[in-house]
C-alpha cells in the first residue's frame, strides 16, 4: 500500500503558475507510474498527466499541453505538476495517483491509489 499527501494548491490569478507535489510513502516510489487527475465543480474527473517509472515517458490531456509540466524525483519520492499560463478553467480539485504497473496510462480506473486532492482556483 502507498499513501499519497498533495500539499500546495491554492489561488492564482489568470496566467499565473503553479506547482503542485505529492508525496508518497509505504512502499517503495520508483515501482509506481504516477497520474494527476482533476475534477471541477459538477463535472467528472478527468485525466491531466501522467509520467512512467523512471520519467522518461509522460501524458499530457490536450488541454494542457504546451502550459503544464510533470515531473518526479525518486530520491524524494515525489511527483510534481507544474502548471503556467493557468486559465479559469483549469480550476478543479487536483488529486495524484499511483498505479501499480510500469505502464503509463491515462484511465482513472487503471491507478490504485489515489491522495486526497489538493483546490487549485484561477481567478479571471
Amino acid at each position: 500500500q502507498v499513501q499519497l499527501v498533495e500539499p500546495g494548491g491554492g489561488l492564482v490569478q489568470a496566467g499565473g503558475s503553479l506547482r503542485l507535489s505529492c508525496a508518497a510513502s509505504g512502499r517503495t516510489f520508483s515501482n509506481y507510474a504516477m497520474g494527476w487527475f482533476r475534477q471541477a465543480p459538477g463535472k467528472d474527473r478527468e485525466f491531466v498527466s501522467s509520467i512512467s517509472r523512471s520519467g522518461g515517458t509522460t501524458y499530457y490531456a490536450d488541454s494542457v499541453k504546451g502550459r503544464f509540466t510533470i515531473s518526479r524525483d525518486n530520491t524524494k519520492n515525489t511527483v510534481y505538476l507544474q502548471m503556467n499560463n493557468l486559465k479559469p478553467e483549469d480550476t478543479a480539485v487536483y488529486y495524484c495517483a499511483a498505479r501499480t504497473s510500469s505502464l503509463v496510462v491515462t484511465t482513472e480506473g487503471a491507478y490504485d491509489y489515489w491522495g486526497q486532492g489538493t483546490q487549485v482556483t484561477v481567478s479571471s
